[in-house]
């Protein structure tokens, strides 16, 4: 009997021990499970103002950057800008060694001193044979060879008289000279250094011809081409002044793709004015293009749009048609948001806007301001599988 009892005791004391662990636990996992408000954090819908801009990096240039070269070979014999120095149009920039050139001039002047003299005696055997032939001293024949003698003299002097002025001009091309009147920004070549204008024209000079008005080149996606018109305003910062941003105007949205890993950007030029010239040429700037604005529009936060409860099953990655308004006509394209309902997410579709890429315009839909919309999930239900605490 006493053994007996004991192992009725027994388990008495086990199916004890198991309700008491049992009811623990589900103490513990209620306590552990956080209410709606606790577990999802909302923000309010709201209205305000909202700016949608276009953002990209460029580079700033001279409006007018001219690339001053030679036309003749040699070797540098002399400069007379540097780098940075203001020049006016027709200053004398840098001289060629003139040498050869000065020695072609000289040959072909003594060759037309030459045909000038071979002209002279055929004008004057032109007129002694015109007379002979007037006194019948000679034929008709010898007056004509007269005639195409002096002819040929003077075309001959005709030809040298061209090759003297190529020769001038060659030796007039060995001094380079500014084209406009602007700033040096670089200065290609030293003295001692032989140019050759063989096969191309090498470049000795880049001068800016008015840094006061410069001009950034930058590369938009085919994206955002669509939204860009001239005439648009466009703030930029570059690194030399982190703190200050600058103003500028489309100008011109260049028809010439380029396309780099199948990726099509078009460029953007933007007209800056640059009164101070801090703006050098070269500086990285990043723009943004005022693309659009609203007054008082309903905001929801972009993490709204973007959320999605874990149990709402696959996100449908196909775009949406746009909602229709009364008339009939697309409001914009659409999105989902979540309210709570019940402690539950619940979906609503709105047709939004445009975006800053932090706030978005509500356009359409049954959303109204001061609705709380679901932007994060602080504690998602656990897996299915995950392992559950071991009693004992």
């Amino acid at each position: 009997m006493n053994l007996r009892r004991l192992f009725v005791n027994k388990y008495s004391l086990l199916g004890a021990l198991l309700l008491l662990a049992a009811g623990g636990y589900l103490y513990w996992t209620k306590g552990r499970t956080p209410d709606a408000e606790a577990r999802y954090r909302t923000q309010a819908v709201e209205r305000g103002d909202l700016t949608q801009l276009a953002s990209a990096n460029g580079t700033l240039n001279p409006v007018v950057l001219v690339n001053v070269g030679t036309q003749v070979s040699g070797t540098v014999k002399k400069w007379y800008a540097d780098f940075n120095d203001h020049v006016k149009e027709g200053q004398k920039l840098l001289e060629l060694d003139p040498a050869i050139y000065q020695a072609q001039v000289n040959q072909s002047t003594a060759s037309l001193a030459n045909a000038r003299s071979q002209r002279k005696l055929a004008e004057a055997n032109e007129a002694r044979a015109r007379q002979l032939f007037k006194e019948e001293y000679i034929s008709r024949q010898d007056l004509d060879t007269a005639l195409q003698a002096l002819e040929a003299s003077r075309a001959q002097v005709a030809v040298v008289e061209a090759q003297v002025s190529r020769d001038r001009t060659n030796l007039g091309y060995s001094v380079i000279r500014s084209p406009v009147t602007g700033v040096v920004v670089s200065r290609e070549v030293d003295v001692g250094q032989t140019v050759a204008a063989s096969l191309q024209t090498p470049t000795l000079f880049k001068i800016a011809q008015d840094l006061a008005k410069m001009q950034i080149d930058s590369s938009y996606a085919e994206a955002d081409i669509g939204n860009l018109k001239v005439g648009q305003q466009a703030t930029f910062r570059v690194d030399a002044f982190p703190n200050r941003n600058f103003q500028g105007v489309v100008r011109q949205v260049r028809l010439n793709p380029t396309t780099q890993q199948n990726v099509v950007t078009y460029d953007v030029v933007i007209a800056v004015d640059n009164p101070e010239q801090i703006l050098m040429p070269g500086m990285t700037a990043y723009v943004n293009i005022l693309v659009a604005q609203r007054k008082g529009a309903l905001l929801v936060p972009n993490a709204a749009l973007r959320f999605r409860p874990v149990d709402a099953g696959p996100r449908n990655e196909k775009p949406q048609e746009n909602r229709k308004n009364g008339k009939g006509k697309p409001e914009g394209p659409s999105g989902t948001v979540y309210v709570l309902a019940n402690g539950q997410p619940k979906p609503v579709r709105v047709a939004v806007g445009i975006t800053d890429n932090r706030m978005t315009e509500i356009v359409g839909g049954d959303l109204k301001e001061g609705d709380a919309v679901v932007v994060e999930d602080r504690q998602p239900p656990a897996k299915a599988g995950a392992p559950g605490m071991r009693l004992f």
